[in-house]
């Protein structure tokens, strides 16, 4: 509850300042990293809570395109963000990864998703609680469901932590982009999305389940 709280009052400072005008939210995009005009790209899904944290955590893997924060997974048409905050449509949170087969294996992406969630959390990831937040890997081809479902195997067999392990493996469903104000959160708002991330803790769980420094 005290983290739906804080976003809200998130949402509600970012929403202001939209409202200052375009050339403000030009000035402030970064976009992710654009796709050569040759460039062969696939497409992968991951829901791993707060889909700001994730797309950040995918725009660091070299051979991702880019990535757009959005919603999946759920009931209602053209979700907006509170509907699916709320927990009413059944959405998920994710991200949705463009990147080249050539640079990075749909393998290596799925080794970052691990790494950069905690999978023995149910229903939920870290500070933020409800299916709308839940640990989910989308696939959206037979070979992807075979190579997560392999991934998962493996980490159940070597998991350098205690506890099971909830995270879903769902065929893809509709995917929706996000409000414009979510995309690049990290970038356009280090100040807020590092508090954020910090009060989450995100971080410092982590290296607790993962055994990092």
């Amino acid at each position: 509850m005290m983290c739906m709280i804080l976003k809200g009052i998130l949402w509600r400072l970012a929403l202001a300042c939209t409202l200052l005008g375009p050339a403000l939210a030009q000035a402030q995009t970064a976009p992710s990293t654009a796709a050569g005009a040759n460039v062969t790209t696939a497409v992968a899904t991951f829901g791993g809570g707060c889909f700001w944290c994730v797309e950040e955590a995918f725009d660091k893997v070299p051979g991702v395109v880019s990535t757009t924060s959005g919603y999946m997974g759920g009931r209602t048409k053209n979700p907006t963000y509170n509907q699916v905050s709320s927990g009413s449509t059944g959405h998920n949170e994710v991200v949705q990864v463009v990147y080249d087969p050539a640079k990075v294996s749909y393998a290596q992406l799925l080794d970052a998703f691990w790494r950069n969630i905690d999978p023995t959390q149910a229903n939920g990831q870290f500070c933020d609680h409800g299916s709308q937040y839940r640990s989910e890997i989308f696939y959206h081809t037979e070979e992807q469901r075979k190579a997560a479902e392999a991934s998962k195997s493996a980490l159940l067999k070597h998991k350098p932590f205690t506890g099971e392990v909830h995270t879903l493996i769902t065929r893809a469903a509709e995917f929706y982009a996000a409000e414009d104000y979510h995309q690049d959160y990290y970038r356009k708002n280090p100040i807020r999305y590092k508090y954020y991330k910090t009060s989450c803790g995100r971080e410092a769980r982590l290296k607790e389940v993962w055994q990092t420094r």
